[in-house]
């Protein structure tokens, strides 16, 4: 199927959509507590200023121009992705809403700002609608709960930027059934083993590694009164050892979610969370 061609009266409605959905937070005091937020959000990325100033001399334009040219092609393309950004736009909001007036000073003060910034850079550059979401929850969650400082939820915002979508869904494997194996991880998510000398087993062994050195799954252990973790006894050793090496695929050693891995999934992978609090560190 051919491509739609770019139609300047018809698509530039989207542009101002978006436009009066931004003006009508300049009347009631009730929206406008909005107005720092989509400011910030829409600022941090590049590209869109550059859009609306295009699509509105394109607008302008001679219906001779070629409709097929390298800027029409530029247009359609990020037409799509301001559409993404006013839907994000709107579901935020409309969740801010829900939260009700505790939030007000929250979402209009420089550090919350800040972390809006960081997360939408991050959004802009994201491929998939799964990593957007998460990012989409984490400037939604971090109005709303404070469970952590700010300065850990901008390690939130880092992880989202670093990891791919197959880390998180180790992660929400682990979050789902603490205690889980690396079997029993990648039966759930892929299925079959694969063999040991495999990409499939490299892959899967580089992600367990960077999750784990990340500080966001770890094996589980037994601790002390004051959290302390406990050594576990060494095992006495074989008379012959064993000829080949740890599998990718162990099935003894639980994994459960760190802490701060905990904290990670309440603000990334929860639709809605409890109303403002105050952070515990």
């Amino acid at each position: 199927m051919a491509e739609k061609p770019f139609d300047p009266p018809n698509e530039l409605a989207d542009v101002d959509t978006l436009r009066a959905e931004i003006a009508k937070y300049e009347a009631p005091k009730s929206e406008r507590i909005f107005e720092k937020f989509l400011v910030a959000a829409m600022g941090c990325i590049p590209w869109v200023g550059g859009f609306l100033a295009a699509a509105a001399k394109l607008g302008s334009e001679e219906a001779q121009q070629e409709r097929d040219d390298l800027r029409t092609k530029w247009l359609l393309e990020h037409q799509r992705k301001l559409k993404e950004l006013y839907a994000t736009l709107v579901e935020i909001t409309e969740r801010f809403r829900s939260f009700g007036a505790d939030i007000e000073d929250r979402i209009q003060s420089a550090e919350y700002l800040s972390l809006v910034r960081q997360a939408f850079r991050t959004w802009d550059k994201s491929e998939t609608e799964e990593k957007r979401r998460l990012i989409s929850n984490l400037i939604t969650n971090s109005a709303g709960t404070r469970i952590c400082s700010d300065d850990v939820v901008r390690l939130f915002a880092d992880w989202l930027e670093l990891y791919h979508e197959a880390h998180f869904a180790v992660m929400r494997q682990v979050h789902e059934n603490p205690g889980t194996t690396r079997y029993d991880i990648w039966t759930e998510i892929y299925g079959e083993i694969p063999r040991e000398d495999s990409s499939e087993a490299d892959l899967y062994k580089l992600l367990i590694r960077d999750l784990s050195m990340g500080g966001v799954i770890r094996i589980e252990r037994d601790t002390n009164a004051l959290g302390q973790f406990k050594r576990k006894r060494q095992p006495r050793r074989r008379a012959t050892p064993p000829d080949t090496l740890e599998s990718a695929f162990e099935d003894t050693k639980p994994y459960v979610l760190t802490e701060l891995g905990k904290q990670f999934i309440h603000y990334t992978m929860n639709e809605a969370v409890g109303r403002i609090e105050e952070p515990k560190i």
